[in-house]
């Protein structure tokens, strides 16, 4: 079994309880205008290129003797200021496990474990599910992050293998959530409720976007849904736009925004 991530962060704060060994996963069903990690959607593998520093040498568009860099058109080890890299990573479940264990003692010293993010780690739900079952035969804490848009059977067995759960609810009318994600709230409303109702340790985030999730009717709409469950806002990441230029891409609330003016 294989799975693909397109990063990895080591003594991460702000991904669940203590410090924590944060993994994401590629892939994900939603397109929120506001991503902060557009690498993280599409499963595929991708390049990401620092263009502003390039000095157009064209030295990248010298043949590549690995298959997937001549299917790109150019090499990233032929750029002399290193600037082109390559995005997806693939690794079974144990060479995951293997990358935790230097770090157990000190990571669940600190009150941490292994946080399981992504774009969507429920998208690769049987290499997640492999994962867990793993880490916990060596006693280590596991958390998921999740925006709550899967299967109700896959959404059931990760929480059940997990100890702490961070679910998104970033907006509760449906038609607004659709436009604004691209997808329906329907099934993530149902797993929300499903989380509630689970006993597992958890907190629902909703990050606060200017105009998209930080209204007050959104806000009390949340408020009103979770009841007293644990709910917390995330501040808006001013640099959420930052990547997009490295995948050739374009921002979606920029491009949003001239398209209102």
């Amino acid at each position: 079994m294989i799975g693909r991530l397109f990063d990895v962060k080591e003594f991460a704060v702000h991904d669940g309880p203590g410090a924590r060994m944060t993994f994401f996963l590629k892939g994900c069903p939603l397109r929120c205008l506001w991503c902060h990690n557009p690498e993280g959607q599409r499963f595929d593998k991708e390049l990401m290129v620092r263009s502003a520093l390039c000095e157009h040498c064209g030295l990248c568009s010298r043949p590549a003797e690995n298959e997937l860099f001549r299917s790109y058109g150019r090499n990233p080890a032929s750029c002399p200021k290193g600037l082109i890299s390559e995005c997806g990573e693939d690794l079974t479940p144990s060479e995951l496990v293997d990358r935790v264990l230097p770090l157990k003692e000190i990571l669940t010293s600190m009150g941490g474990g292994v946080t399981l993010s992504g774009g969507e780690p429920l998208m690769q739900g049987d290499f997640l599910l492999e994962c867990c079952a793993l880490l916990r035969d060596h006693g280590i804490h596991l958390a998921l992050e999740t925006c709550g848009y899967a299967s109700e059977e896959v959404f059931r067995e990760a929480v059940g293998a997990v100890d702490y759960v961070m679910m998104d609810l970033k907006i509760m009318d449906p038609e607004a959530h659709k436009s604004a994600t691209g997808v329906s709230n329907e099934i993530i409303l149902k797993n929300a409720r499903y989380l509630m109702e689970s006993g597992r340790e958890f907190v629902f985030r909703t990050p606060l976007i200017p105009r998209y999730t930080d209204s007050p009717e959104n806000l009390e709409a949340i408020a009103s849904f979770v009841g007293e469950a644990p709910w917390e806002t995330l501040p808006y990441n001013e640099l959420a736009g930052a990547k997009y230029s490295m995948l050739n891409r374009i921002y979606p609330l920029d491009e949003k925004k001239e398209n209102e003016i």
